[in-house]
């Protein structure tokens, strides 16, 4: 079945963050970008996007601007150390697509510029103050796929009203998947209808998820919002086929590999809105007088 189209909002945050500047005497004439992103697969969509959100303000990677993409390969807990060598390296912004890579990015550093693309509330993770006024080093756009599961929990009992149990894969890294977890709960609980919860955090994880749906006797599978599961979409979709498990993704992805729906924003769109984001950034850098900054001054918007 067709991916559920429903219109979802991606939410830019307003107030320009205060853009610390790292210091460089002789800056170099083409700025350096890192996109830091928990999956190498996020390169063929997300990468693009915010590539092409940059070139809508003038910056073309190889012309006037280098962007480097780093992967942590689908492992979670390498995020600080590319962070850390990122910082190493000086570059001139580090953009970020998931929550826990935003937050390794920021406890690395409060000078260089962070601009992110996640699902998740952004205040609520500990990134900025407010959406109006992120502050900091920080900024960027969400698009709040979390605040979703409930929502998509409702939709898949409706395509599936016979469901007499759910089950629900999730990938226990990721910085909101108690949240996500919660809302799914309180969701089953409303439709009368029992919820367990399997994790995955490598291939051979979600290989083995699907003997512990089988065990659970689940008769609907709920995929909670993350990149690493996205990255395996194809995957999921496949096996929940082959056990007879209707499917709600959180990406669109899902449902074109040939699970029943998804519902939410696109991330792609997001990423392309930080692009834009990052490059407001540079234009408001360069627009300044040619003078040399502290790694703790700050410009104020």
């Amino acid at each position: 079945m067709p991916a559920l189209r429903r219109r979802a909002f991606i939410t830019l945050l307003g107030g320009a963050a205060a853009w610390p500047l790292a210091a460089r005497a002789q800056q170099p004439a083409m700025p350096v970008i890192a996109f830091m992103h928990v999956t190498a697969g996020a390169e063929s969509d997300l990468f693009a996007a915010f590539k092409e959100g940059l070139r809508q303000t003038g910056y073309v990677d190889g012309r006037n601007v280098s962007i480097e993409f780093r992967s942590a390969e689908g492992q979670y807990d390498r995020l600080p150390a590319i962070a850390d060598e990122l910082i190493r390296r000086q570059v001139d912004l580090i953009a970020v697509g998931t929550p826990v890579a935003a937050l390794a990015a920021k406890r690395a550093t409060n000078s260089i510029p962070i601009v992110f693309a996640v699902g998740s509330d952004p205040t609520r993770d500990g990134l900025v103050a407010s959406l109006s006024r992120p502050g900091g080093n920080i900024t960027g756009a969400t698009f709040f796929s979390n605040l979703l599961t409930a929502k998509r929990l409702g939709l898949l009992h409706e395509l599936a009203p016979n469901a007499r149990r759910f089950s629900a894969l999730v990938n226990p890294k990721n910085a909101n998947a108690q949240f996500q977890m919660q809302e799914a709960e309180k969701a089953a609980q409303s439709l009368a209808t029992p919820i367990a919860f399997v994790n995955a955090t490598t291939g051979n994880e979600i290989n083995k998820a699907f003997d512990g749906f089988k065990q659970q006797q689940a008769d609907a599978l709920l995929i909670l919002s993350d990149s690493f599961l996205n990255s395996h979409a194809e995957r999921i979709a496949a096996l929940a086929v082959s056990y007879g498990l209707p499917t709600c993704f959180a990406y669109r992805e899902g449902a074109i590999a040939g699970g029943l729906m998804s519902y939410g924003a696109s991330p792609t769109d997001a990423s392309r809105q930080s692009g834009i984001y990052a490059g407001r950034a540079f234009s408001m850098v360069r627009s300044l007088p040619t003078c040399r900054f502290s790694s703790r001054r700050s410009l104020s918007s």
